[in-house]
């Protein structure tokens, strides 16, 4: 792919969001101490500082990537430093609000509302989970913000952030627990 990007771990990595305005479903994730820069999908409804359950934005903030997922079954082992874990078909993560395990991985089938993380399509094949909302966890700040496979089309998200799978091979391999994403 051309430009390799360069291991610099006395300072965090950090990905800046960039976006013509907060409804924008579309812009650039800046790598930090260089000039490259990433199509990067947002929100389906932009994004916004007051994140709720289901409103389909993706939450402005300082985040960072905590766990890799990703499918064996369909790819090789992504290079990282985050901590990484092959997706099993029964892994899900709770969205129902009311639940005790809101917005943490559970194994579906499960009693109350939750996402499966083994889909048909391609969008999940490889996961970044951001540390939105999971301490404390707040009933309707939203769940399950992850990093992910953009959809062909290149459309929003439902409040992730979602990248070419190359883009975002690349930039999981920069990333650690100490990384920031700012949205």
């Amino acid at each position: 792919m051309g430009v390799e990007l360069m291991s610099n771990f006395s300072e965090p990595i950090t990905l800046r969001l960039l976006t013509l305005n907060a409804s924008a479903t579309n812009g650039l994730i800046q790598l930090s101490g260089s000039n490259l820069t990433f199509p990067a999908c947002l929100g389906r409804t932009g994004k916004t500082a007051s994140k709720r359950e289901g409103d389909g934005k993706s939450p402005q903030g300082v985040w960072h990537p905590q766990q890799v997922y990703y499918r064996s079954d369909k790819l090789q082992r992504p290079i990282t430093h985050l901590p990484i874990k092959p997706l099993k078909p029964n892994d899900g993560w709770c969205d129902d609000p009311d639940d005790k395990n809101y917005n943490r991985p559970v194994k579906r089938p499960y009693p109350a509302s939750s996402e499966a993380l083994w889909r048909q399509d391609n969008m999940y094949d490889l996961i970044v989970v951001l540390d939105h909302n999971q301490r404390p966890r707040v009933k309707n700040l939203g769940s399950a913000i992850f990093m992910h496979i953009a959809k062909p089309e290149n459309s929003a998200t439902e409040g992730c952030l979602a990248f070419s799978e190359p883009s975002l091979r690349r930039l999981i391999a920069k990333l650690s627990t100490t990384s920031r994403v700012i949205i």
